[in-house]
């Protein structure tokens, strides 16, 4: 299983001129090698772009994309690497989403499909991104 973030998954629908062919290339590669996924916080974030539930959860089907859901361990994780980031001066108020993404990653040994690495990275070092700057 990979998780998939959000802005891949933004690349490949609005064919983001600078990210939108990396972007499909990966998809196809990792579709070879994992089933491809995201989870509720990730549904959440591309729910922007859509106008009705119906036709983004068609173009989750579309790309061959699975609906997981969070573990309660993921979960919790997620509000101790928000702890950790206002500790460190974050000034966000409310637990990022990267932090559920990448505890959800943490907790169950996912890889993430991403284009930015930056609080992954940071919070979650075991957790394995391929991205651009990975290769």
């Amino acid at each position: 299983m990979l998780l998939v973030d959000t802005n891949v998954l933004v690349d490949v629908l609005e064919d983001d001129p600078e990210w939108g062919d990396w972007s499909v290339a990966q998809l196809r590669v990792q579709a070879k090698i994992h089933r491809l996924a995201i989870n509720p916080v990730i549904y959440s974030e591309l729910s922007l772009t859509f106008s009705t539930a119906e036709a983004l959860d068609r173009t989750i089907d579309e790309l061959g994309l699975t609906m997981i859901d969070m573990p309660r361990p993921a979960l919790f994780l997620a509000g101790k690497a928000f702890v950790l980031y206002r500790g460190r001066g974050g000034t966000k108020n409310n637990v990022l989403a990267d932090f559920f993404i990448g505890a959800h990653a943490a907790v169950s040994r996912f890889p993430i499909l991403t284009r930015d690495t930056r609080r992954y990275s940071t919070y979650f070092s075991g957790v394995k991104l391929i991205a651009p700057d990975q290769s």
